[in-house]
């Protein structure tokens, strides 16, 4: 192990890797997910600060913060809350201003994304100079764990209408852990315009407009282990809303 660290560092080069957390009520999950972080980060022997952007959860998600950047250090933890639920694009924009990174990760906190697959990401990210590397479900060993029929159904349609309309470039259009250029997030996001389900997806198309480079690792997906899925009736219409609007518009 000491030589793979060390190898790792030797290939550094000054990068370091701001990964943004949004949070809304995750007090159960966020301890095990800065942990994990924590310890894939340290393996791997990567530069890293974790950004987390509580949206005033009422279950004490922040104080569980609080209490993690005492133990981890404030250099690695940093708490940039916001008063109320804001929605997904402005937790990012938010997290970016904040970030020191050269990199940025965005991945959910409810432990549905698992923090072993980040050193893929960085390879992957190295190997083609890509300006984004995209989490897949839906190709090599990739794959989908807890969900019921019903939401497989939901995202795998959703993902095979967006392909038909949109020839994105990239298998997995909804998954929403990714690895950025810092640069090439803050610009995507100042172009995105959807909210919620769609968001994700929306980036991933203005990413084709924009010439942008994308590869993609194989991920496994856990549905959450604590706390209420936010994917319901009104999210699938919103989505569907969504992609005809982007199918008109771009």
């Amino acid at each position: 192990m000491a030589s793979r660290k060390g190898s790792h560092q030797s290939r550094g080069n000054g990068d370091k890797y701001s990964v943004l957390l949004p949070t809304y009520n995750e007090r159960e999950n966020l301890p095990l997910i800065v942990w994990l972080l924590v310890k894939y980060f340290g393996e791997s022997g990567y530069n890293y600060e974790i950004i987390v952007i509580d949206d005033g959860s009422p279950d004490g998600t922040l104080e569980v913060a609080e209490q993690l950047q005492r133990i981890y250090g404030e250099d690695k933890i940093l708490l940039r809350p916001r008063a109320k639920k804001l929605g997904l694009g402005t937790a990012y924009i938010h997290g970016i201003k904040h970030a020191t990174g050269n990199y940025v990760f965005i991945m959910d906190a409810d432990l549905s994304h698992h923090p072993k697959f980040i050193p893929e990401f960085i390879e992957k990210q190295r190997e083609g100079g890509y300006d984004l590397v995209s989490g897949t479900r839906y190709r090599g060993d990739g794959g989908v764990y807890g969900w019921d029929l019903r939401r497989k159904l939901i995202s795998r349609g959703a993902n095979y209408v967006t392909q038909v309309l949109l020839r994105p470039g990239a298998s997995d259009l909804t998954g929403s852990f990714r690895l950025y250029k810092k640069e090439v997030l803050e610009s995507l996001v100042e172009r995105c315009v959807s909210k919620g389900y769609v968001f994700q997806m929306e980036m991933i198309v203005r990413a084709r407009q924009g010439n942008y480079t994308i590869g993609e690792v194989p991920i496994s997906f856990v549905d959450r282990v604590y706390g209420e899925s936010k994917l319901g009736g009104n999210e699938i219409v919103s989505f569907l809303k969504g992609l005809l609007t982007l199918f008109a518009t771009t």
